[in-house]
């Protein structure tokens, strides 16, 4: 997910083009510059995260091949070919899409890049709530109206931060890949494999036999649908391309390294978790301390169950409030230029940040948390809004995808200071990829038991059609030419 995307002013002029290509070709050769292994760290930074472990835990062993496919086809796409685009034109997939296919389509793509954060908070903060259970009451993690609660009052504490424009909390999101994901992630591994080393069965069969899920029908892989969405990100640090010394050699290089690193750290804690809590037994919301609580009462060090979900709580709100502001101020800076909203959402307040884009999506989110004291289990309710974010968010691949083929063959000799091998072959994969991921998600996933299928889809395809299509036209149809306010961008914008 991109933080920051912005426009460009207008599509270039021959002469503009010329000039802005020696320009671009001066900058990549000033730019500093960094390491491979610099961006890999980054890169791994940005996507590893624990909190989709226990939604592949489910199917043990299995995970290793559902965590695979999705890297091939869409992890590696997507960096290869948000780099390219990165290193040829910057303002992000704003400007991508809209020179690669048009302002409107582009709109379409920042939009779903802030839309699908109206999903992915309450989703995270159901993961933030299951964690703090652990340190009061573990019963309350499977708990609609706690995590109800949890959820608004973490969600509206992280407006009223973000709100006054600090920037304390930037160092807590620095810290998130060691305090949240490589201590937490290692310590996980290393319970586990003692305890197989002591003769423990594991609860999840690790033979040949299991490597591939189990075949149900549709069903049967729809969990991979949420790999999509652990794996987005790879294009936020495409912009880096061009500080390496030789990107065209390390830049696949770096990728490929982060890939690595980004799997083992996605898989190896999905295992251990499988090893320790019976799928049937398991929460995709609280699945990670559940393992944390087995391990450490089987080893007689139940004092760490807190120290360990304090670590993961930090390193989560860390990371929500740093990006809390990121899409909504990408979304603000376009709509000033090209009067994509109406004032009311481009007004900043004293501090110079979009308050009231932040007040009215916290109204949504709040109306989107109260689903969690309502639905069957709070399990369901993170597995629907996580599809839902899944969905809007490959809304933006999708575009990005056929922008950049559209680009390699209208603009073959803009500057680029990378470009992806086989670029066609790569976003067709990607693109297909996205697709399928699409459909699979209307697929309710085997979990979900006697529920209803056509409920199931309901909520999905809504959430998809309300966010992803009729939303952003509404803006698109109903704007104004006196909802630009370029002019403004130089002043109140640069404050935020």
């Amino acid at each position: 997910m991109s933080a920051m995307d912005v426009p460009s002013d207008s599509r270039d002029s021959p002469a503009s083009t010329k000039r802005t290509g020696s320009m671009a070709a001066r900058a990549i050769a000033n730019a500093p510059k960094m390491s491979w292994i610099t961006l890999a760290l980054m890169t791994t930074s940005s996507v590893a995260s624990l909190r989709s472990a226990p939604t592949m835990a489910v199917y043990g062993l299995a995970a290793v091949f559902l965590y695979v496919v999705p890297a091939i086809v869409f992890l590696l796409p997507t960096a290869l070919v948000s780099a390219e685009l990165a290193s040829g034109w910057e303002g992000g997939v704003y400007r991508w899409v809209s020179e690669g296919l048009s302002k409107p389509l582009g709109f379409l793509a920042v939009w779903c890049q802030f839309a699908m954060t109206i999903f992915y908070y309450p989703s995270l903060l159901a993961y933030v709530a299951s964690t703090i259970a652990y340190v009061v009451d573990p019963s309350l993690a499977s708990n609609g109206p706690y995590t109800a609660i949890v959820i608004m009052v973490l969600y509206w504490s992280g407006v009223w931060i973000s709100s006054r424009g600090t920037n304390a909390v930037a160092g807590l999101s620095s810290w998130g890949l060691v305090i949240g994901t490589l201590v937490p992630g290692v310590l996980l591994v290393v319970l586990g494999m003692v305890f197989l080393g002591q003769g423990n069965p594991s609860a999840a069969p690790m033979t040949a036999s299991n490597l591939l899920p189990e075949w149900t029908g549709l069903a049967s892989l729809v969990l991979i649908v949420n790999n999509f969405l652990s794996y987005s990100g790879m294009e936020m640090n495409a912009v880096h391309v061009s500080s390496l010394r030789n990107p065209a050699k390390e830049f696949p290089r770096s990728m490929f390294t982060a890939s690595g690193m980004v799997l083992l750290i996605f898989i190896l804690p999905a295992l251990a978790i499988s090893w320790v809590v019976p799928s049937s037994q398991l929460s995709l919301t609280a699945g990670v301390m559940q393992a944390f609580d087995s391990f450490f009462q089987y080893f007689h060090i139940g004092w760490l169950t807190p120290v360990i979900a304090v670590a993961l709580v930090a390193a989560s709100l860390g990371g929500m409030l740093t990006w809390l502001a990121g899409p909504s101020k990408g979304l603000l800076l376009i709509s000033r230029q090209e009067g994509y909203l109406p004032p009311f959402l481009q007004k900043l307040n004293k501090q110079g940040i979009q308050q009231n884009i932040l007040v009215t999506q916290g109204v949504v989110t709040t109306v989107i948390a109260l689903a969690y004291a309502f639905l069957p289990n709070v399990s369901s309710a993170y597995w629907i809004f996580s599809v839902i974010t899944t969905q809007v968010y490959l809304i933006v691949y999708l575009l990005m995808f056929v922008a950049a083929i559209r680009l390699r063959r209208t603009q073959p000799d803009h500057p680029r200071g990378y470009r992806a091998p086989a670029l066609v072959l790569t976003c067709v994969t990607g693109f297909v990829a996205s697709a399928a991921a699409m459909v699979i998600g209307f697929v309710p996933s085997s979990q979900f038991g006697n529920g209803s299928v056509w409920v199931y889809i309901a909520i999905v395809g809504g959430g998809l059609l309300l966010l992803g299509v009729v939303i952003p036209y509404l803006f698109l149809r109903l704007r104004k030419p006196s909802w630009r306010m370029p002019e403004e961008n130089a002043t109140e914008g640069v404050a935020a």
